[in-house]
């Protein structure tokens, strides 16, 4: 069995490594564990975890995982809102599409750590609740709710893949989920949306995140 250790953004990806990555790699024999990043590190008493704030932050706790020997190392962090300072963002512009210039950024950040070949830098486009876009029956359900779900499916209508969901202030994913659904919480709603909706149809709608799955399943070899 391969170890795969995953640096997320915070408590709802790490449920949807450990709920749903996890199981679907377990019959390659491949063991998938999450580590949150640490936002701030304190002398006495527990660390701050959860969150991108910087890169150096994020600098420092890839480079520990990437000294974990045999381990493959990828990243689960938002595209949307991440930092200015990371490597490929002051480049981005110069790529057409979403996932071009998040692909962009993936590789300079390999490049940045010299392109260890255990490691693979994954974006999600754009960050987590694009996911729930995979079947819109799903969430309003998890939200005991049908008031919006016609809203909820016509934001998914109007793209060709949950991911095309873009990344302004207002109309992120997670903006419009909570426009519709006031009470939705990230750590709770999320992960259970995800499961259900299960890895395969995830897989089918979002070719950025299905790549990224290709790449982790092919470190078997």
């Amino acid at each position: 069995m391969k170890r795969v250790l995953v640096l997320v953004e915070g408590q709802t990806e790490e449920a949807f490594v450990k709920r749903v990555l996890a199981p679907f790699f377990e019959p390659s024999e491949l063991y998938l564990t999450p580590t949150i990043l640490v936002t701030k590190r304190v002398k006495d008493g527990a660390n701050f975890k959860g969150g991108v704030t910087n890169f150096a932050k994020f600098e420092n706790d890839l480079s520990r995982l990437l000294r974990s020997s045999g381990a493959l190392v990828t990243t689960m962090l938002d595209y949307y809102a991440l930092p200015t300072d990371f490597p490929g963002m002051p480049t981005k512009s110069a790529y057409g599409t979403a996932r071009e210039r998040a692909r962009h950024v993936e590789r300079a950040i390999d490049a940045h750590f010299g392109n260890p070949g255990n490691l693979r830098t994954f974006l999600t486009l754009h960050e987590f609740e694009s996911l729930l876009f995979a079947n819109t029956e799903v969430l309003p359900d998890v939200m005991a709710t049908t008031k919006h779900g016609a809203a909820f499916a016509a934001i998914r209508a109007g793209v060709q893949t949950p991911e095309e969901i873009n990344d302004g202030p207002q109309s992120a994913p997670s903006k419009r989920i909570e426009a519709l659904f006031p009470a939705y919480r990230k750590t709770l709603h999320g992960p259970n949306a995800v499961q259900r909706i299960g890895i395969e149809r995830i897989r089918q709608e979002c070719p950025h995140l299905a790549q990224w799955l290709a790449d982790i399943q092919a470190f078997v070899g």
